[in-house]
Protein backbone atom coordinates (compact mmCIF):
# COMPACT_ATOMS: atom_id res chain seq x y z
CA UNK A 1 0.00 0.00 0.00
CA UNK A 2 1.11 3.14 -0.99
CA UNK A 3 0.64 5.67 1.36
CA UNK A 4 1.21 9.65 0.28
CA UNK A 5 2.37 12.48 2.47
CA UNK A 6 1.84 15.86 3.13
CA UNK A 7 3.18 18.45 5.21
CA UNK A 8 0.16 20.89 6.54
CA UNK A 9 0.74 24.40 7.93
CA UNK A 10 1.04 23.15 11.09
CA UNK A 11 4.57 22.08 11.72
CA UNK A 12 3.30 19.47 14.48
CA UNK A 13 0.92 17.88 11.92
CA UNK A 14 1.11 15.82 9.14
CA UNK A 15 -1.26 14.60 6.43
CA UNK A 16 -1.63 10.72 5.44
CA UNK A 17 -3.14 9.89 2.29
CA UNK A 18 -3.63 6.23 1.87
CA UNK A 19 -5.66 6.43 -1.33
CA UNK A 20 -8.92 4.72 0.01
CA UNK A 21 -11.46 5.51 1.81
CA UNK A 22 -10.59 6.21 5.63
CA UNK A 23 -14.13 6.58 7.07
CA UNK A 24 -15.86 7.11 3.76
CA UNK A 25 -16.97 9.93 1.49
CA UNK A 26 -19.30 12.18 2.96
CA UNK A 27 -18.42 11.31 6.44
CA UNK A 28 -17.86 14.17 8.68
CA UNK A 29 -13.97 13.86 10.24
CA UNK A 30 -13.51 12.64 14.10
CA UNK A 31 -10.75 14.52 16.04
CA UNK A 32 -9.19 12.45 19.08
CA UNK A 33 -6.94 15.58 20.52
CA UNK A 34 -6.03 12.80 23.66
CA UNK A 35 -5.23 9.10 23.72
CA UNK A 36 -8.02 8.78 26.01
CA UNK A 37 -11.00 10.38 23.80
CA UNK A 38 -9.16 7.19 21.15
CA UNK A 39 -11.41 4.58 22.61
CA UNK A 40 -13.65 4.47 20.03
CA UNK A 41 -11.32 4.12 16.88
CA UNK A 42 -8.81 1.20 16.69
CA UNK A 43 -6.98 2.74 14.14
CA UNK A 44 -6.34 6.38 16.33
CA UNK A 45 -5.26 3.72 19.02
CA UNK A 46 -3.17 2.23 17.17
CA UNK A 47 -1.35 5.64 16.12
CA UNK A 48 -1.06 6.85 19.93
CA UNK A 49 0.70 4.01 20.81
CA UNK A 50 3.63 5.32 18.52
CA UNK A 51 5.60 7.55 20.88
CA UNK A 52 5.60 11.17 20.41
CA UNK A 53 2.16 11.00 19.18
CA UNK A 54 -0.33 13.87 20.31
CA UNK A 55 -3.25 14.13 18.39
CA UNK A 56 -5.00 12.11 15.56
CA UNK A 57 -7.77 12.99 13.21
CA UNK A 58 -9.73 11.22 11.04
CA UNK A 59 -11.49 12.17 7.45
CA UNK A 60 -12.88 10.88 4.94
CA UNK A 61 -9.64 10.02 2.89
CA UNK A 62 -7.17 10.99 4.95
CA UNK A 63 -5.38 11.13 8.57
CA UNK A 64 -3.77 13.98 10.14
CA UNK A 65 -1.38 12.63 13.31
CA UNK A 66 -0.28 15.44 15.56
CA UNK A 67 3.08 15.02 17.10
CA UNK A 68 5.01 16.32 20.30
CA UNK A 69 7.19 19.32 19.44
CA UNK A 70 10.30 17.67 20.68
CA UNK A 71 9.58 14.58 18.35
CA UNK A 72 11.05 15.26 15.01
CA UNK A 73 8.60 13.73 12.10
CA UNK A 74 12.10 11.54 11.02
CA UNK A 75 11.61 9.61 13.72
CA UNK A 76 8.47 8.57 13.82
CA UNK A 77 7.05 8.89 10.45
CA UNK A 78 7.89 5.39 9.61
CA UNK A 79 6.50 4.19 12.32
CA UNK A 80 2.85 5.88 11.31
CA UNK A 81 3.28 4.71 7.86
CA UNK A 82 3.20 1.21 8.93
CA UNK A 83 1.26 1.37 11.37
CA UNK A 84 -1.39 2.56 9.19
CA UNK A 85 -0.73 0.72 5.85
CA UNK A 86 -1.05 -2.73 8.23
CA UNK A 87 -4.42 -1.09 9.70
CA UNK A 88 -5.95 -0.39 6.62
CA UNK A 89 -4.53 -3.85 4.57
CA UNK A 90 -5.58 -5.87 7.38
CA UNK A 91 -9.34 -4.34 6.53
CA UNK A 92 -10.02 -3.69 10.32
CA UNK A 93 -12.74 -1.30 11.03
CA UNK A 94 -11.38 2.11 11.80
CA UNK A 95 -14.02 3.32 14.25
CA UNK A 96 -15.99 0.75 16.59
CA UNK A 97 -19.38 0.11 15.38
CA UNK A 98 -22.20 2.11 16.30
CA UNK A 99 -19.50 4.99 16.97
CA UNK A 100 -20.88 7.88 15.15
CA UNK A 101 -18.56 9.54 12.79
CA UNK A 102 -18.76 13.03 12.71
CA UNK A 103 -17.03 15.36 15.48
CA UNK A 104 -18.44 17.78 13.03
CA UNK A 105 -21.48 18.48 14.76
CA UNK A 106 -22.91 21.83 16.19
CA UNK A 107 -22.68 22.00 19.86
CA UNK A 108 -26.38 23.90 19.41
CA UNK A 109 -28.23 22.21 17.35
CA UNK A 110 -29.71 24.03 14.41
CA UNK A 111 -33.69 23.19 16.06
CA UNK A 112 -32.61 25.75 18.80
CA UNK A 113 -32.38 28.60 16.21
CA UNK A 114 -36.29 29.91 15.58
CA UNK A 115 -36.96 32.55 12.49
CA UNK A 116 -34.33 35.05 11.31
CA UNK A 117 -31.69 33.41 13.60
CA UNK A 118 -32.35 29.89 12.42
CA UNK A 119 -31.89 31.67 8.76
CA UNK A 120 -28.65 33.25 9.58
CA UNK A 121 -27.24 29.61 10.99
CA UNK A 122 -28.58 28.08 8.00
CA UNK A 123 -26.30 30.72 5.79
CA UNK A 124 -23.47 30.80 8.39
CA UNK A 125 -23.29 26.51 8.01
CA UNK A 126 -24.12 26.48 4.18
CA UNK A 127 -20.65 28.58 3.82
CA UNK A 128 -18.28 26.99 6.68
CA UNK A 129 -19.74 23.83 4.59
CA UNK A 130 -19.04 24.62 0.83
CA UNK A 131 -16.70 27.23 1.38
CA UNK A 132 -14.38 26.58 4.53
CA UNK A 133 -14.19 23.14 5.12
CA UNK A 134 -12.75 21.75 1.22
CA UNK A 135 -10.06 24.15 2.00
CA UNK A 136 -9.30 23.46 5.46
CA UNK A 137 -9.44 19.45 4.49
CA UNK A 138 -7.05 20.40 1.97
CA UNK A 139 -4.45 21.16 4.45
CA UNK A 140 -5.12 17.93 7.20
CA UNK A 141 -7.74 19.63 9.19
CA UNK A 142 -10.98 20.81 9.46
CA UNK A 143 -13.21 23.45 11.09
CA UNK A 144 -16.79 23.16 12.32
CA UNK A 145 -19.39 25.39 13.50
CA UNK A 146 -20.57 25.04 17.27
CA UNK A 147 -22.65 28.11 17.98
CA UNK A 148 -23.94 31.33 16.85
CA UNK A 149 -24.94 34.22 19.29
CA UNK A 150 -27.64 36.28 17.81
CA UNK A 151 -27.51 39.21 20.82
CA UNK A 152 -23.21 40.16 19.99
CA UNK A 153 -23.04 38.35 16.14
CA UNK A 154 -20.00 35.99 17.25
CA UNK A 155 -19.87 32.82 15.65
CA UNK A 156 -17.70 29.78 17.61
CA UNK A 157 -16.01 27.42 15.32
CA UNK A 158 -14.06 24.41 16.85
CA UNK A 159 -11.08 23.82 14.64
CA UNK A 160 -9.88 20.38 14.32
CA UNK A 161 -6.98 18.00 12.81
CA UNK A 162 -3.64 20.44 11.79
CA UNK A 163 -5.99 23.70 12.33
CA UNK A 164 -6.14 23.11 16.42
CA UNK A 165 -2.64 24.66 17.76
CA UNK A 166 -1.53 25.92 14.24
CA UNK A 167 0.31 29.15 14.01
CA UNK A 168 -1.30 30.41 11.14
CA UNK A 169 -4.87 29.27 12.77
CA UNK A 170 -5.53 33.00 14.25
CA UNK A 171 -4.94 34.52 11.10
CA UNK A 172 -7.07 32.35 9.01
CA UNK A 173 -9.98 32.39 11.77
CA UNK A 174 -9.58 36.17 11.53
CA UNK A 175 -8.65 36.99 8.60
CA UNK A 176 -9.77 34.56 6.25
CA UNK A 177 -13.07 33.24 7.63
CA UNK A 178 -14.44 36.60 9.87
CA UNK A 179 -14.47 38.43 6.90
CA UNK A 180 -15.90 35.74 4.28
CA UNK A 181 -18.70 35.38 6.68
CA UNK A 182 -19.35 38.98 7.52
CA UNK A 183 -19.22 39.79 3.68
CA UNK A 184 -21.95 37.18 3.41
CA UNK A 185 -23.97 37.40 6.43
CA UNK A 186 -24.28 41.22 7.99
CA UNK A 187 -25.49 39.52 10.95
CA UNK A 188 -21.77 38.24 11.81
CA UNK A 189 -19.22 40.49 13.86
CA UNK A 190 -16.79 38.52 14.80
CA UNK A 191 -15.28 34.88 14.59
CA UNK A 192 -13.65 33.14 17.79
CA UNK A 193 -12.18 29.36 18.01
CA UNK A 194 -13.34 26.89 20.85
CA UNK A 195 -12.61 23.42 21.84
Amino acid sequence: MFIQTEDTPNPQSMKFVPGQPVLGEGALGIDFPTMESAAASPLAQTLFETDGVMGVYLGADFITVTKAEAVEWMHIKPALLGAIADFLTAGLPVVTEGMETGSGKPATPLEDYEGEDREVVEQIIELIETRVRPAVAADGGDIVFKHFEPKTGVVFLAMQGACAGCPSSTMTLKSGIENMLKHYVPEVASVEAVM
